[in-house]
């Protein structure tokens, strides 16, 4: 039998607010300056509106995922050349193999990113939050025992751009954790290239281009061993905007292999291949 605890009724209370957040800002004006730092393509834990099904391999999850990310980052300040934004996400992980569907873990993310930009040189400086937490009808149906993984933590990372392509590279530090015995250092880079022109065309709809990104990490708490995610595919936009400032959806094929990116299995071994769709605005 189907039933809501408080822990369930708080996530889709968070997943509501991201969505009402999303409408005031898909009707705020015309005009949108673009990022200072763009989004990650590749980032399984950028805040960004998505769905997906994946075909994983893991000790503990199951061989077929359905994932689903509520989140944006909104700028509050800007000036010339920066922006104080806020950033939130909402990840979740759900067992498509169970009749139920369970869900298997949330994360909760927000942070206060500054960004900086100097010619082809983009900095993001981010204080941020995040919380994991095991859906209740999988601890019902396996015995599992959460864990109580809560962290603060800072991000410094520089991108340099051009038309095609961009590079990235910086890390995190965790300040403040729990579990207690967390190691704080992670190693954090990737390239991503999109297409400058339009690889399809929906007449004044809509036009498309190829992208194709790769994000690695690499962290102090599993012996610096690495986490490769990559995805590919098409991005539709509106062709009379700037597509760094316009609203775009993507349909993309995702691949990783390396420590779980799912909170509360973050010390297990996952590799995953599948497909998803996403909306930034």
């Amino acid at each position: 039998m189907k039933y809501l605890t408080l822990g369930d009724a708080g996530m889709r209370g968070a997943v509501v607010y991201q969505l009402v957040a999303a409408m005031v800002i898909a009707q705020a004006g015309a005009a949108v300056q673009a990022p200072v730092f763009q989004p990650l393509l590749a980032d399984p834990k950028e805040p960004r509106f998505f769905a997906g099904y994946l075909w994983a391999r893991s000790p503990r999850l199951a061989s077929r995922l359905g994932t689903v990310g509520f989140g944006e980052t909104i700028g509050l300040l800007r000036g010339r050349d920066w922006q104080l934004g806020i950033a939130a996400g909402v990840f979740s992980e759900f067992n498509m193999q169970s009749s139920t569907t369970d869900l298997l873990n949330t994360d909760y993310l927000v942070g206060l990113p500054l960004t900086y930009r100097r010619g082809s040189l983009a900095t993001r400086l981010r204080v941020y939050h995040q919380s994991s937490h095991l859906g209740d009808e999988y601890m019902v149906h396996t015995n599992a025992r959460r864990i109580d993984l809560t962290f603060q933590a800072v991000e410094l990372l520089v991108a340099r751009e051009t038309s095609r392509w961009r590079v990235y590279g910086g890390g995190d530090y965790v300040f403040a954790h729990s579990p207690a015995d967390l190691k704080p250092a992670v190693l954090h880079g990737g390239l991503e290239f999109r297409q400058p022109g339009s690889l399809v065309r929906l007449g004044r709809m809509a036009a498309g281009r190829f992208v194709a990104g790769l994000d690695v990490k690499s962290m102090q708490d599993r012996s610096w061993q690495v986490g490769w995610s990559m995805v590919t595919g098409l991005e539709l936009g509106d062709p009379l905007a700037d597509p760094r400032s316009a609203w775009r959806w993507s349909v993309l094929v995702k691949a990783y292999s390396g420590p779980a990116p799912y909170g509360e299995f973050f010390r297990d071994y996952v590799s995953s291949l599948g497909v998803g769709v996403g909306f930034t605005l």
